[in-house]
């Protein structure tokens, strides 16, 4: 049975989108069968990918609002065993189409036990929001990656999140952990991304990966090329980062 793993944080610009994409390509590279999930109506994780969001008929609005079969919304990558399931700016709307539905926070995870068993990770890149559709993918998640900005007020907003998760563990799905904190955009040029570092591993201890995600130009290049920095520059730091953190999730689920 596939693990699904939500990136979420509710602050923008931490790195879900980046992170989600590179992810899934170092676990796709390392043999595991991987399913991108866009739950963001920006769909920057499908454009990242090299998916024409225009040509598009069927997305994951039209599996969650109209019950559609998730199958005929995947759409394969640019690599071998990276599939995604894209979005589309309809999906600003669904969180007021659900909202009447029953057992509206759940139709996320109803969605993905039918295909679930298809994977070994199913990486669901959510929105820079704490609504409807976010709580969807943490109902549905096995658990979270909080990617944590290296820069001022990197932690603004954290309490939030962990306090919306632990309503959801009480609630909806108590059996969501949380994977980890991934800090990213790190400079080591710069004495405060140092003292972030620091912060982060002082409050988070366990919690915090190994990893850590340098600022880098190759990251912020290749989804304008629709592909994965693995794929644009294997031999750049951010393919190598990525590469880092694949290998030290698959340690932490038992996978050499």
């Amino acid at each position: 049975m596939g693990k699904i793993i939500a990136l979420a944080n509710q602050k923008g610009g931490v790195g879900k989108t980046t992170t989600t994409i590179n992810l899934a390509a170092s676990l796709a590279t390392f043999e595991k069968k991987v399913l991108v999930v866009d739950a963001d109506p920006q769909a920057n994780a499908s454009s990242g990918l090299g998916i024409d969001i225009k040509s598009l008929e069927c997305t994951v609005y039209e599996c969650l609002v109209n019950g559609r079969d998730p199958r005929e919304a995947i759409r394969e990558s640019c690599i071998e065993g990276l599939c995604i399931m894209p979005s589309h700016i309809d999906l600003v709307g669904a969180e007021l189409e659900l909202m009447n539905m029953e057992g509206r926070e759940t139709v996320m995870k109803k969605m993905l036990s039918a295909i679930r068993d298809d994977y070994d990770f199913i990486l669901i890149d959510c929105s820079p929001s704490l609504g409807l559709i976010t709580v969807n993918a943490l109902t549905a998640a096995d658990s979270i990656i909080i990617p944590v900005q290296c820069e001022y007020f990197a932690l603004e907003g954290i309490s939030k999140l962990l306090n919306t998760i632990k309503i959801i563990k009480t609630k909806l799905n108590p059996s969501l952990d949380i994977e980890g904190f991934l800090l990213t955009m790190y400079d080591s040029r710069l004495r405060l991304s140092n003292q972030i570092i620091e912060e982060v591993r002082k409050h988070f201890q366990e919690l915090v990966f190994e990893t850590v995600i340098s600022r880098n130009v190759k990251l912020s290049e290749a989804p304008s090329y629709g592909l994965p920095a693995v794929m644009y520059d294997a031999e750049s730091r951010g393919a190598k980062n990525y590469l880092a953190l694949a290998q030290e999730i698959l340690k932490k689920n038992g996978n050499k």
